[in-house]
């Protein structure tokens, strides 16, 4: 882990990780909204990110080999940091709500409304090309279910 000097963990990394794939972060509960307003068409990935090596370390490669293996890509990619951006990560919560509060884990929208949620459960253990398995599954699932 990277320690700056007194502020923590340094956490950069673990965001560039997905944002280098065109995963948008959004930081704040006013993101949040917007980007569950703006992208409430069409399918959407949001990556609940965490600083736990055991299952972010295989969560977020997880997702970029999920990307390059299918071609049942979200419209959107979107992710809020647990434990780092608390308020955006409690508001993005509060749209999955019938599930507990669970890091890293993946949400996955179909026009505005959950259809698959992958727990911590099932990424803590399990290795990249599984998680990354799991969300070709939900991809391919929902693939073309959306509105036309």
């Amino acid at each position: 882990m990277q320690f700056g000097l007194g502020v923590g963990p340094d956490t950069s990394w673990m965001r560039e990780e997905l944002t280098e794939i065109g995963v948008e972060e959004l930081k704040t509960p006013e993101d949040v909204d917007r980007a569950m307003k703006e992208y409430n068409k069409g399918t959407m990935l949001m990556v609940i990110n965490s600083v736990c090596g055991c299952a972010a370390g295989n969560a977020r490669p997880g997702v970029k080999i999920a990307l390059d293996e299918t071609g049942d890509k979200p419209d959107h990619l979107v992710t809020v940091f647990a434990g780092q951006d608390k308020e955006a990560t409690a508001r993005a919560r509060e749209y999955f709500s019938e599930y507990p509060p669970s890091s890293p884990a993946f949400a996955y929208f179909v026009d505005g409304e959950i259809k698959a949620m992958i727990p911590r459960h099932r990424v803590e253990g399990r290795t990249k090309q599984q998680v990354a398995d799991d969300l070709k599954m939900v991809f391919e699932a929902f693939n073309g279910e959306e509105e036309e």
